[in-house]
This record gives C-alpha cells, structure tokens and sequence, in this order.
C-alpha cells in the first residue's frame, strides 16, 4: 500500500500565500505522479489573524500541527505589524517548542541562473550552511527598563549551552561526512567574543574526533564574508550561530543569483517533532498580489521535504523539474531579470514533473 503523508500548509503573509499554493499544486501533481499520498491541512495564521485576534496563532496551535508528517511555511511580517510580534509570534513558535535546531540551507547555482561573481559558472559554488536554530543570539534573553526615559537599557543575550553547540557540531559534521568532499568550516567570532563563541571553538574541537574522515577549518565571521565571495570553490558545508549563519546564508542566496530560489529545512533531528521547510525570501510585500513571486525556493523547500520523509525519488523528480525550468531563460522570474509570473513557473514545473522518466 503506498505511504501517505499529512502536511500542515502555514502560508503566512504577503507572498508566502502565494508560493505556498504553487507549492501546493506541485507536490499534489508529483504525489500523483510519484504514486504516493499527501493531504494538506490549511491554517490561516499571520498577520491578518494577528489583527482579528490579537495573536499570530491559536493558543492550541502546536497541539493542532504537531502530529502532521512535516509542515510548509511561506512567510511570516507585514508592514503594520512589528516584525519582532511577527517573527516571535509564529515562526519561532514553531520552531523552537518543536525543537527544530538544525536550520539547513543549501546553496548552489541551478541552470540558466548567473551568480554576480565573477568567474562562477556553477560548480564553483555549492554549499550547504548549518545554522544553529534554537539558542544563540535569539534565544530570546534580556529585556528593557526604564523606557522612554534617558537611562534606559535594552539587552539581549546570546545564550549558548554545551548539549546546544554540540548536538548542533555533530549534525554539521555528520551533513558533511554524507557529502562528496567530506570538509566542514565551522565560523566563529571568538576573537572579540571570549566566552560563548570560545566555548564554540572547543566543542568544535572536540566533535571533530568523532569525525576522523571529515576535514575541517575555522573562520571569523568577518573573514568569511570575503572567503565566500572570493573564494567559493573553497567552501563545503558551512556551520554557524543563529545569527551569523542567518546573514551568511542571505549573502549565500545572492552570490547564488537571488534570494528568490533559496530553499530552508527546519529540522528536528529525532522526529519527536514534525519539521518545517520554507522559503528564506521573505514576505516580499512590495510584490505581493503581483502574481511574480519566484515559487523556485518554495519548490527547493518541498524537495528537502521529501528528502525528509523519506521520498528520495520523488525528491530528485522534483530537483531535475526545476532545474529545467530554471535552465530557460523565458521561465525567469522578475528577481531573476526576467519577466514570467509565478503561475507560468508553477506550470513548467508541473509539466516537467509529468513528463519525466528518468
């Protein structure tokens, strides 16, 4: 009997609805294609549920997603509402009582898309970026006195624990012992921050025994911006903080050629929890209801998710689909100088899903 598989579909806000039901409409027609079951329950959370009810989700909300096989999420802010309500009020409630620690960001150049760097055909640059995803500079320590007057102080701590770090090291390591070149760069900061980034180092170290066939370097954060633009031949899998690895992967997305096709999993390792795969774009609201938001990093997203579950088939199905839609130029997207909407990519993909054999 083929397997089945229940999704909680989030959209969010501004072009995450939109990218979401592309998203929708091509893992249905693979699924059908692949000979697989996928059911999406629809929850309507964001901003405009923020604004009728004054929350960003349903107190009971993670009790309503949490037996689902996975879950897809477009965006979360909006211009009216403070992207700190926004962000802590949906995507890192998720994320955090699920304990998605692992935030995976692959990055490459897919065919017919140019990076802006020089010299960067396609090869040169395929990363994947581990982003430590549940402590860090978001834990959400610290707070404000004192408001509004002229001695008033605002915190925010970077928490970092040892069984954080660590699980977090050998997720890394173990990504890049599963990939051909088997070689880990950890990014630190622990120059100027002689604590918890120090303690990061350790670990690292410690790890990396475990590991004897991956080959592993270290870089400050700073140094890793120019290594990632002058050198990305140079570069494997990337693990990093909260906070640094959320920049780097920004600037890995447009060394890429956009942000637009730039794929999240939100992993919880142990599967006690169900994860979450998105797009990292964003809400994108100065284009939201154009019907030209780039669906490729919802697409991307949804291969992880198959990945995730299990369906390596279909997942590469996915892949080689919309690799061949990237590959012609007439399927390009405005962000990609192009000038197709996001219906026309969904369709060469559901196409290209249908029609391939391989």
């Amino acid at each position: 009997m083929p397997k089945s598989y229940r999704i909680a579909a989030i959209p969010g806000d501004g072009i995450g609805i939109e990218v979401v039901a592309a998203g929708v409409e091509v893992l249905t027609a693979l699924a059908e294609r692949a000979g697989f079951g996928i059911a999406f329950d629809h929850f309507d959370w964001g901003s405009d549920y923020y604004k009728r009810h004054g929350v960003m989700m349903p107190a009971d909300g993670l009790a309503r997603i949490k037996d689902h096989d996975a879950i897809f999420f477009g965006a979360v802010g909006a211009p009216d509402v403070p992207d700190h309500l926004t962000l802590w009020g949906l995507r890192l409630a998720i994320c955090q009582p699920f304990d998605q620690y692992a935030n995976v960001r692959p990055t490459r150049v897919l065919p017919g898309i140019t990076s802006p760097l020089r010299g960067v055909a396609g090869p040169e640059l395929d990363w994947v970026i581990v982003r430590e995803n549940s402590e860090g500079e978001y834990a959400g320590v610290g707070g404000r006195v004192h408001r509004g007057l002229p001695e008033e102080v605002a915190t925010d701590v970077s928490m970092m624990t040892r069984a954080g770090v660590a699980r977090i090291m050998r997720f890394a390591f173990r990504l890049a012992q599963s990939r051909p070149r088997k070689f880990l760069t950890v990014v630190t900061k622990s120059n100027a921050q002689r604590h918890a980034m120090v303690m990061w180092d350790e670990i690292a170290a410690e790890v990396a025994a475990e590991f004897p066939d991956v080959a592993w370097d270290k870089m400050l954060v700073d140094a890793m911006t120019v290594r990632m633009t002058l050198k990305p031949e140079s570069l494997d899998t990337i693990v990093a903080t909260n906070l640094h690895a959320d920049i780097l992967s920004d600037l890995a997305a447009a060394l890429a050629g956009s942000i637009g096709i730039a794929p999240t999993a939100n992993i919880n390792p142990e599967g006690h929890y169900p994860s979450m795969f998105e797009p990292i774009h964003g809400s994108a609201f100065d284009i939201t209801g154009k019907g030209i938001a780039n669906p490729v990093g919802t697409f991307w997203s949804a291969t992880m998710m198959l990945d995730h579950l299990g369906e390596t088939e279909a997942a590469a199905r996915l892949m080689r689909a919309i690799e061949r839609v990237t590959a012609d130029p007439a399927l390009h997207t405005p962000d990609l100088g192009g000038t197709a909407r996001t219906r026309d990519v969904t369709e060469a993909v559901i196409q290209a899903v249908r029609g391939d054999n391989a």
